[in-house]
C-alpha cells in the first residue's frame, strides 16, 4: 500500500531512483557519521542512505501514514514521528556532529535552513532537494535580483553549491515548479566577525525595504544618528556578505556614540 501525498504537508514523492541515489551521494562520509533525513515519505532516498556503511541514519517524519509505511518496509530504520522544526536535537544526537539531508517540504524549507544555521556548530553538511526558486535565492551572489536574507545568512556560515535542476515529471504528484539539489558545506571559519544578533537584525531590516538605500532602510535602527558613510548610499543587494559584516560593525560603532541633537 502506497502513501497518499498530502497537499497540506507539501508532499511530492520523488519516483526517480537515479535522482534519489544521486542525492544520497551528496553526503559521502569516510567514517561512521550520524545523518538526519527530514521527510523521508516512502523512503525513496532512505533506501540508498541505509546502504551506506558510513551513515548512521535517523529519519524524522511528520506524516503518520508515512511512518507506518517506513516501519513496515525499512524495519531497521530509526524513525522519529514529529516535526523537525520542533525537534530537540540534543535529545537525538547529544553533543555529536551530524549531517542533514532530505527531499525537503517546499513550504517550510527556509525555516529548516534557519534551524540549520542555529545549529551550525554541529551540522557540517546539509544537502537535498528544494524548490528551484529557493535554491537560486540561497546560492545567489550580491548584485542579483534574487539575492536576499537567506542568501546572506546562509552564505555567512556555509559554502553553497547549486548542484543540478530536477524536472517536475519525476514526482508524484508533479509539483507546479521545478526543483533543485543543493549542498551546503560549513565554512572552516564559521564565526562572523561581528555581533551576531545585530548582524541578523541588520540583514533582515535592510532587505525588508530592499528598494531603499541602507540610509533609509536602517533608519529604524539608527533614528537619530548621522549616517555619513558611503556604504549607506547602497541598496542591500549591492552588499556582499563581507560588506554586511562590516556594516554591522559600523552600526554597532554608531550606536555606541551619543545621538546627534
Amino acid at each position: 500500500m502506497e502513501v497518499k501525498a498530502k497537499k497540506y504537508l507539501g508532499q511530492h514523492f520523488l519516483n526517480d531512483l537515479g535522482i534519489a541515489e544521486r542525492i544520497s551521494n551528496t553526503i559521502t562520509p569516510s567514517v561512521m557519521t550520524p545523518v538526519l533525513e527530514i521527510g523521508p515519505g516512502m523512503g525513496v532516498l532512505t533506501q540508498f542512505l541505509l546502504r551506506n556503511p558510513n551513515i548512521d541514519l535517523t529519519a524524522i517524519e511528520i506524516d503518520t501514514e508515512s511512518v507506518v509505511y517506513l516501519k513496515n518496509h525499512y524495519p531497521s530504520l530509526k524513525i522519529i514521528e514529529g516535526n523537525f522544526l520542533k525537534l530537540d536535537l540534543n535529545r537525538i544526537f547529544g553533543d555529536k556532529e551530524f549531517c542533514v539531508i532530505g527531499n525537503y517540504p517546499y513550504n517550510i524549507s527556509s525555516q529548516i535552513f534557519f534551524k540549520v544555521i542555529e545549529n551550525r556548530d554541529r551540522i557540517p553538511i546539509c544537502s537535498g532537494m528544494i524548490q528551484k526558486e529557493v535554491a537560486e535565492r540561497i546560492a545567489a551572489k550580491h548584485g542579483s535580483k534574487t539575492y536576499g536574507i537567506t542568501s546572506v545568512l546562509l552564505q555567512a556560515y556555509y559554502d553553497i553549491e547549486y548542484l543540478y535542476t530536477v524536472n517536475e515529471n519525476v514526482f508524484t504528484p508533479p509539483p507546479k515548479v521545478k526543483s533543485a539539489v543543493i549542498r551546503m558545506t560549513r565554512k572552516e571559519n564559521n564565526i562572523v566577525q561581528c555581533d551576531e544578533k545585530l548582524f541578523f537584525k541588520v540583514v533582515k531590516t535592510a532587505f525588508n525595504q530592499r528598494r531603499k538605500t541602507m540610509r533609509n532602510s536602517l533608519k529604524s535602527l539608527l533614528p537619530s544618528h548621522d549616517l555619513n558613510y558611503d556604504i549607506f548610499n547602497l541598496r542591500p543587494e549591492q552588499l556582499s556578505v563581507v560588506d554586511f559584516i562590516e556594516l554591522t560593525n559600523l552600526v554597532q560603532q554608531i550606536l555606541s556614540q551619543p545621538p546627534q541633537r
